[in-house]
């Protein structure tokens, strides 16, 4: 079994900042890559930030210049750390995994969601 644990949920105003981390735990053999992906009411779940096992980072256009995404390879930990935050940046944040297991399955595997709310 594979475990994401996210945490940092919470409520900001127009302009400040907050932090997600995402540990993944289990019987995980090799992580592919990880990722955050956001999901808005009435919209569809989208891609904030990701980075692969080789260190790639991408982010949406959206966030680029004011979310950093980073990894802590020895922990399978991921952060976000999420500046300059927008009413529009208000959604359910999800952690997903890209791992292949030990039994060598490869699956994606994602996160109960954090709540962000950013206040005008």
């Amino acid at each position: 079994q594979v475990q994401l644990v996210e945490s940092g949920r919470g409520l900001v105003q127009a302009g400040g900042s907050l932090r997600l981390s995402c540990a993944a735990s289990g019987s995980i053999r090799s992580i592919n890559a990880m990722g955050w992906y956001r999901q808005a009411p009435g919209k569809q779940r989208e891609l904030v930030a990701a980075v692969t096992s080789g260190g790639s980072t991408n982010y949406a256009d959206s966030v680029k210049g004011r979310f950093t995404m980073s990894r802590v390879n020895a922990k399978n930990t991921v952060y976000l750390q999420m500046n300059k935050l927008k009413p529009e940046d208000t959604a359910v944040y999800y952690c997903k995994l890209d791992a292949r297991v030990r039994t060598g399955v490869r699956e994606d595997y994602w996160g109960q969601g954090t709540q962000v709310t950013v206040s005008s």
